[in-house]
């Protein structure tokens, strides 16, 4: 019996089993794959917190610009500190919306569920540690208007939303720049957790009608206590036309 075989037979009788480890497969290598295939040269990480989804842009192997956006004061302060060593990587303390201006936004207790909007009861039952804690005015901005700024010509753009039922509102301010994209990332509410935020439905057919089609989806936001799943991440990507 070989060595592999005799692993797998011990590990079986404690009820577990090996299986080889696949670099290419899982959320992070799709992730990259759709980088890659696409062409992205400039992710626009909407919604950034405190910079993992960066992080992780980085891990994968993207080596492009990265602007990431995020309006908190605290959550910003940990964002920029971690893009200081990285020449790639720009931060604009600023949320994305469908008007230029300034708004009240719900600090969360566990900051990366901050949103514009009420939360839902389905969301606090799912993680009582996301109730509200208070709230903080933010600066807002179309992407429509600071497009020219940050997006340079010839580039392809990837725009990624993590804006906790505001994904509308920001796509509203991005209709022309959402001609010069050609992949987006967006959380996908499958039930109400913030109210009167879009449900799955609704971003799908907003993106679609702008020319864009789903490619994947990975699981996000979860109810621990029940297993239900009720936050997803879309990937929609344009087509050659």
């Amino acid at each position: 019996m070989r060595l592999g075989s005799l692993g797998q037979a011990a590990a079986q009788r404690l009820g577990y089993e090996i299986h080889p480890h696949l670099p290419d497969r899982g959320p992070l290598a799709r992730r990259g794959k759709i980088l890659r295939e696409w062409g992205v040269s400039v992710v626009l990480d909407i919604g950034a917190a405190t910079g993992l989804y960066a992080a992780e842009l980085r891990r994968v192997g993207y080596a492009g610009r990265i602007v990431s956006f995020e309006p908190l004061g605290d959550a910003f302060a940990e964002l920029a500190a971690a893009a200081q060593d990285d020449p790639g990587w720009d931060c604009r303390r600023l949320a994305l919306g469908a008007e230029d201006g300034s708004a009240e936004i719900n600090v969360s207790g566990t900051r990366d569920s901050s949103s514009f909007l009420e939360m839902g009861e389905r969301h606090v039952r799912g993680a009582p540690g996301s109730r509200y804690v208070g709230t903080e005015m933010v600066e807002v901005a179309r992407l429509d208007s600071i497009w020219d700024d940050i997006v340079r010509p010839g580039d392809r753009a990837m725009l990624k939303l993590d804006v906790q039922g505001f994904e509308l509102e920001a796509l509203r301010g991005a209709e022309r720049s959402l001609g010069d994209t050609v992949a987006v990332q967006a959380e996908l509410s499958l039930v109400p957790v913030y109210e009167h935020g879009p449900l799955y439905q609704e971003v799908i057919a907003h993106l679609e009608a702008r020319g864009f089609r789903l490619a994947g989806l990975e699981p996000g936001f979860e109810d621990l206590r029940t297993g239900e799943v009720l936050q997803a991440d879309g990937t929609f990507v344009r087509d050659p036309q």
